[in-house]
């Protein structure tokens, strides 16, 4: 078994920003995302536990994988970071900024997982158990807004994460815990409640996995962007637009209202 989870540093200054993928993906989604940070910024892009070349390393769960990467960043002695975090990485990344508030920075969730029960767990099960293109590439459009197209790059970049021995079936597991009763876990309010660090929850208006109206309830320090036509795929769908929320909320200060913002996804 690793001892670290892999990760893949890319550009340099003073801010360094943390990129944690989804169930079921793996770093290489954040290709134009971190493109569009690198000026200016270090960016550090993990596969989590369970996925990609971190398949071996540590527990599976959000609330192991926020320890492992707690740990790594200990070890990298990254003592301040800006965590951006998609769907069950935003739950991890919410989960590390509880466990250890003083080394986050900022938080940036996009469709983050935990966040209320309600799942569309047949769809995720689905995409757990994809092997080849055609059913990677359906899913990925299942999962995003009507107007979306699957970018070429993901689909190679999973379906070759998908190759890697016992990753498959480490998906398929992974998506049966992670559903169990269709639900999914939740992270108390109350415990959100506790961030003082500066927090955004960006939201596609379409997100047929995890519903959009789960953000409704977020505390009032927390700031909330709905994207427009987008669904729940928010880092492929709209890269650029996720990368200036990244460097706006990586110059906010916490703060106790939430405005609600709209933008399109194009």
């Amino acid at each position: 078994m690793s001892s670290s989870p892999h990760a893949v540093e890319c550009g340099a200054g003073p801010k360094t920003v943390v990129l944690l993928h989804g169930f079921g993906s793996c770093r290489a989604i954040w290709r134009d995302v971190a493109a569009s940070l690198v000026p200016g910024m270090r960016v550090l892009a993990y596969d989590l536990p369970g996925h990609g070349h971190s398949l071996e390393c540590g527990g599976m769960s959000a609330k192991q994988a926020a320890r492992t990467i707690l740990a790594d960043l200990a070890a990298r002695r990254l003592h301040r970071v800006h965590l951006v975090g998609h769907s069950m990485g935003g739950a991890v990344a919410t989960l590390m900024a509880l466990a250890d508030p003083g080394r986050v920075a900022s938080l940036t969730l996009l469709a983050p997982g935990g966040f209320g029960p309600e799942i569309n767990a047949p769809l995720l099960r689905r995409y757990a158990a994809a092997a080849d293109k055609r059913k990677v590439r359906a899913c990925l459009a299942a999962m995003s807004g009507r107007r979306s197209v699957p970018p070429e790059h993901v689909v190679d970049a999973l379906c070759q994460m998908r190759k890697r021995p016992g990753q498959a079936q480490a998906l398929i597991d992974m998506a049966a815990a992670m559903t169990r009763d269709d639900r999914q876990g939740v992270i108390p309010s109350a415990q959100l409640d506790t961030l003082e660090m500066p927090v955004m929850v960006v939201w596609g208006a379409e997100d047929p996995l995890l519903p959009v109206e789960q953000s409704e309830a977020l505390p009032s320090r927390f700031h909330l962007h709905h994207v427009l036509d987008a669904g729940h795929m928010l880092v492929e769908e709209a890269p650029d637009l996720v990368a200036e929320i990244v460097r706006r909320n990586t110059r906010r200060r916490g703060r106790r209202q939430r405005p609600v913002f709209g933008a399109a996804a194009s």
